[in-house]
């Protein structure tokens, strides 16, 4: 068995392998999913000098913690969060050098929802349909960690970034969201599309990778019948029958059943993923380009 793999001690709450999704199956129902903060994904890897689409693990807000077979670099990134090595405090946000058989222990964020660990050489599971991200919705790619799982490691691509500390934003107190009117807007009255993007909304601790649910007023509906199903995009604000908006995140289906009353822009989208339940969000009208 190689010695260039991750032995993982503490999964915690969800940790997934993601990488940049599998885009362009959208036709015969495959999502795209990949990692819900890209930039965040994208630095990581750069910070231990892989390719921008290696393979990363992805922490939902009590991080996780491997144990590598062989001396690794890593770097932790997203939201922000305690890391150790071998029990003594390490850098967030920077290039860390992880001796064999030492744990690896990424805690629990103190802000933000969303953290990633790259290590040098990229998560090695086998790739479906072109990626190794794990897709929650139509269950593609590798399963949520378990403790105990072992992850093999690619080898590394190149040397890792000489820096101290690399700049990253910081996870949103509030979520300004900017979109353009959707598809079926014409499902809901005059004043449903001012309601959206006038009032005050919160993140939904109901959210997940599949959407970010959102409390607020209710939009209600103009037309009553049923919507027959079709497809929908990354960012697409539906309205199911409680009235609540959802943002399509990741893990998207591919068509849905609800109407679609706005797009948010995808630039956007980085910063839904790092909002903790309770963060007010406003959406903001914009033109189309």
């Amino acid at each position: 068995m190689s010695d260039r793999a991750l032995v993982v001690v503490r999964a915690g709450a969800l940790t997934t392998v993601q990488d940049r999704g599998r885009p362009g199956y959208a036709h015969l129902g495959v999502p795209r999913s990949g990692a819900l903060d890209p930039p965040a994904a994208a630095l990581v890897n750069r910070l231990v000098g892989n390719p921008p689409d290696a393979a990363v693990l992805e922490t939902t807000l009590d991080g996780c913690a491997v144990r590598p077979r062989s001396t690794v670099t890593v770097a932790v990134g997203g939201a922000p969060c305690p890391v150790a090595v071998g029990g003594r405090p390490a850098p967030w946000g920077s290039p860390v050098v992880v001796p064999a058989g030492e744990l690896l222990q990424v805690g629990t964020a103190t802000a933000g929802v969303r953290g990633y660990l790259a290590v040098a050489g990229g998560i090695a599971v086998e790739p479906v349909l072109g990626s190794r991200a794990t897709d929650l919705l139509s269950g593609l790619g590798p399963a949520p960690l378990t403790d105990g799982t072992v992850l093999p490691l690619g080898a590394p691509a190149g040397p890792p970034a000489r820096v101290d500390g690399a700049p990253q934003p910081r996870p949103p107190a509030a979520l300004v969201l900017r979109v353009t009117p959707g598809p079926r807007a014409d499902w809901f009255p005059a004043g449903a599309l001012q309601t959206l993007t006038t009032r005050a909304y919160r993140v939904s601790p109901a959210s997940n990778r599949i959407g970010l649910r959102t409390e607020g007023p209710a939009l209600e509906r103009s037309r009553t019948g049923e919507l027959p199903s079709e497809g929908m995009v990354l960012g697409a604000v539906q309205v199911p029958p409680d009235g609540r908006p959802v943002i399509f995140l990741a893990d998207h289906p591919t068509t849905g059943g609800y109407p679609v009353i706005a797009v948010v822009r995808a630039a956007d989208l980085p910063a839904a993923a790092q909002a903790v339940p309770g963060t007010p969000v406003r959406f903001v009208p914009v033109r189309r380009r």
